[in-house]
């Protein structure tokens, strides 16, 4: 192993420490500036009519995604809403119990085993739905910009908006430009792809083979034009909902933003996530979301207390909803282990 490999492989151990240390000591830091017996006043007097809404945002959020999948879905089977909410419900249950990134092959797997399909081709239809909502999501950047100044005198989140959201643009064309040339090279053995699989040990030509077919078989668009507007309609709904999040947690506690800085939210939480998730920053949500909150004027106890609501609403429905679609169609954490290590290999 050469002094390069060895100096990554060292960096990629130690880097969840290290990205635990610095999201940890940020959690601190905020937690220290706050005034917690004005914070448990804040709490006392939440509205839990507003509270509860928070939880019914997200059920609604993930139920329209299940209609939405199962539009993607179609050309390959038509599947039931529900069962497609269970299988995404059970798939967020998934990260909560094995590795973060999990939930894509679970809730894949979950479908496929449920309806006799390949878990690649479902999963392919999964690819295609984060397409497809990364670029809706990129979409609002230039909305938010146009409309909302940012409290920012030095002009760096502007700018990091925009940067990000071109980089995001140009990552997700250049996503499904490959996932079209995937395909089409699927269908041709005499292409670079089938070039490479060739190159292979003989007993492991014929398991590359079906892998990559199958999964093309999942990259597809559906032929009907209403299901194509209602999916690209459907992944801007969505947006508008998992905005409303922040709406029903800051009413609650009294507090009202303008529509605009609603979408605001919805875009540095959505950079706020990427970033924290890959650089494995813990708790780094949580400090960030508190960070934007307060640029618009939210209190510090306030943020907090909108921040905590919102992240135990979500978790309260991905258990309450989650764990009894595995548990109803007999999965046990041992399988799900399976499937995440089979993956992973």
């Amino acid at each position: 192993m050469t002094d390069t490999a060895l100096t990554k492989r060292r960096w990629r151990r130690w880097w969840p420490w290290i990205g635990g240390v610095i999201g940890i000591t940020a959690l601190f830091w905020v937690f220290g500036r706050i005034d917690y017996q004005r914070f448990l006043a804040v709490l006392a007097e939440a509205s839990p009519g507003f509270v509860l809404l928070v939880p019914v945002a997200i059920a609604a959020e993930q139920l329209l995604r299940a209609w939405k999948w199962r539009q993607l879905l179609s050309p390959l089977r038509t599947i039931g809403v529900l069962r497609l909410f269970g299988a995404i419900m059970g798939g967020y249950f998934a990260n909560l119990v094995i590795p973060v990134g999990a939930s894509p092959i679970v809730r894949s797997w979950l479908v496929a085993r449920s309806q006799g399909l390949a878990t690649s081709a479902v999963l392919a239809t999964v690819a295609i739905d984060r397409v497809i909502d990364g670029i809706v999501f990129t979409a609002f950047v230039p909305i938010v910009l146009l409309l909302f100044v940012i409290p920012d005198p030095s002009g760096a989140i502007r700018a990091g908006l925009s940067w990000g959201a071109g980089g995001s643009l140009l990552l997700f064309i250049v996503l499904l430009l490959a996932l079209a040339g995937y395909r089409l090279q699927a269908t041709h053995d005499t292409g670079w792809l089938g070039r490479c699989v060739r190159r292979l040990p003989p007993r492991l030509v014929d398991p590359a083979r079906r892998l990559i077919h199958s999964f093309a078989e999942g990259i597809v668009w559906p032929r009907e034009p209403w299901r194509r507007a209602g999916i690209l309609s459907a992944s801007v709904l969505i947006k508008l909902i998992a905005a409303t999040h922040f709406l029903w947690a800051g009413l609650a506690l009294g507090v009202l933003l303008a529509p605009v800085e609603y979408l605001f939210l919805l875009v540095f939480f959505g950079f706020l996530s990427i970033i924290t998730h890959f650089a494995r920053l813990t708790a780094g949500f949580t400090v960030g979301a508190v960070f934007a909150l307060e640029l618009l004027g939210v209190s510090q106890e306030r943020a907090l207390a909108m921040v905590l609501i919102v992240q135990f609403a979500n978790l309260l429905t991905v258990t309450v909803t989650g764990g009894p679609a595995l548990w109803r169609r007999g999965v046990s954490l041992r399988e799900l282990r399976a499937v995440e290590e089979h993956d992973a290999c």
